[in-house]
């Protein structure tokens, strides 16, 4: 009885999470190919996309906590918001100092985002089509402290920010074409 009572719920945050890691996926393609025109140096469009970023993770976590209200406590989720807030403060402060301090506020934001979203993604595994959440997760973390030690480099750049979000973009659409198939199948149930 309680599968069936939780299948609407699956299924309706099934059916909002896809279009919101539709939405993703074509925000991080394109921020990726506008920062890496900008990347060489930091100037004030890379400043604005660096701000943007986290900015725009702030908007879909929001979306992301109202769906899932249906399916369990989004709590990690207002954590993930917080800490976008901070790192967008923070990157536009940054930005003033230069690359590596940049780098360093990205990759504690990546960090902290990786390790929220590979947990998020663990506790919403029977929903299916988020084991790619939980590998992107996992290279996030990974990647974010590769930015922080990437800062004390001789010559930091911006480049693997600006392609840390190709993969991500890549996971959230592989995990929107799993959870289509999961959507349909928990409507069904």
């Amino acid at each position: 009885m309680s599968s069936i009572a939780a299948s609407p719920g699956i299924s309706g945050t099934a059916f909002t999470l896809r279009r919101l890691y539709f939405g993703r996926f074509a925000f991080a393609v394109v921020w990726a190919l506008v920062m890496f025109t900008t990347a060489a140096n930091l100037g004030p469009l890379a400043a604005t996309l660096l701000v943007l970023y986290p900015l725009f993770d702030v908007a879909a976590a929001v979306i992301d906590a109202r769906a899932s209200r249906a399916t369990g406590s989004p709590v990690l989720l207002y954590v993930n918001i917080a800490a976008s807030l901070i790192a967008a403060v923070g990157v536009a402060i940054a930005c003033t100092s230069g690359i590596p301090a940049v780098l360093r506020v990205w990759g504690a934001w990546a960090v902290v985002a990786g390790a929220v979203q590979l947990v998020v993604g663990v506790t919403r595994r029977r929903m299916g089509g988020q084991w790619p959440m939980i590998i992107s997760g996992g290279i996030s973390v990974l990647a974010g402290t590769s930015f922080i030690l990437g800062a004390s480099a001789p010559d930091p750049t911006l480049i693997n920010a600006a392609g840390y979000a190709i993969p991500g973009g890549i996971f959230f659409l592989v995990s929107a074409i799993r959870l289509g198939r999961a959507a349909k199948e928990n409507s069904t149930v």
